[in-house]
């Protein structure tokens, strides 16, 4: 009789036939591990992904397969589904799990139903934009989330989470509404706090994370985005009590203020901005990425029918 793992792991990929094979190799050196499952949700574009996962004898692992690309949410949606385990992990294709990762997700459980976060720790390779601007941003972000309050530990949802499958059947799953980039994870935290269940950040299960946004042209395009997303987030979750994302009046303000109008795409602005970096100093670089972002952040939120077109 067939007995079921006591933790499944749902990998969302897309075009990931070159990232998958790492994430396989870590999840294969596992030490002391609980019985688990790997189920790859293959986006529409089957890039060698299906056969890296029917070659693979290590882990038990399969593939669900969309005949045409869905997005993310819907690739997440069929894998929880799917899953056999009593402790449902998110695990994103670029990840690098560590060999206490299965084992201190499911220890995270031990207590009751809840959901769990392990932040990135993201891996740049070396570019312009990660020395003057990405690892800081990061270091900075990992220290503001450790620092916020437990009940916004909601906030931090992402790619590298946990809950059991009570959790699953009480919230259910995540929203088919978010189809551009970000926000969907921000919502499942959400509702998961709305229903009553605790959500904590979990130190020991920070992983190594092998970041895709490593020019200002890609962080700039997912920040338009994600501003895009975050009105829909608003819209859906009016009590949930984020500050305001139109930023107050102050002189740097009024220049991402001043920017977010223009009709520029923020790749276009953003590759501009790639080119300048390697002859401006350090400070000066790192003061115009961040306009840059900041700005495209907040031209999607203000239009957020026209985020995919900026895109």
């Amino acid at each position: 009789m067939l007995v079921d793992p006591v933790a499944s792991i749902v990998v969302p990929s897309f075009r990931g036939a070159d990232r998958l094979p790492q994430l396989l190799d870590s999840l294969a050196a596992q030490d002391a591990a609980p019985s688990f499952e790997v189920i790859v949700v293959v986006d529409g574009v089957d890039d060698g992904s299906v056969a890296l996962l029917e070659n693979e004898s290590r882990l038990d692992a399969r593939s669900i397969v969309f005949p045409e690309n869905r997005g993310r949410v819907a690739a997440l949606n069929a894998g929880f589904e799917a899953a056999r385990g009593d402790v449902l992990i998110r695990c994103d294709d670029d990840l690098v799990p560590r060999p206490d990762y299965v084992s201190a997700h499911v220890n995270s459980h031990r207590d009751g139903p809840g959901g769990v976060i392990g932040l990135y720790l993201n891996e740049y390779s070396t570019t312009p934009y990660a020395e003057v601007y990405g690892k800081d941003a990061d270091e900075r972000f990992r220290r503001d989330a450790y620092g916020s309050a437990p009940s916004m530990a909601w906030r931090y949802w992402a790619g590298n989470c946990s809950i059991t499958r009570a959790i699953w059947d009480s919230v259910g799953p995540y929203d088919p509404e978010y189809r551009l980039y970000g926000w969907e994870d921000v919502d499942y935290g959400y509702r998961i706090h709305k229903a009553g269940f605790e959500v904590r950040l979990a130190p020991e299960l920070e992983t190594p994370h092998r970041v895709a946004a490593v020019t200002t042209a890609i962080r700039a395009r997912r920040a338009s985005h994600s501003g895009a997303a975050r009105r829909l987030f608003e819209r859906k979750h009016p009590q949930a009590g984020l500050p305001d994302a139109i930023p107050g009046w102050s002189l740097w303000n009024a220049l991402v203020r001043g920017l977010s109008r223009i009709p520029l795409k923020p790749a276009r602005l953003g590759s501009v901005v790639d080119a300048l970096l390697r002859f401006l100093p350090r400070g000066v670089g790192r003061k115009i990425v961040a306009l840059s972002v900041e700005s495209a952040a907040l031209g999607g939120y203000r239009s957020p029918h026209s985020a995919k077109e900026r895109f």
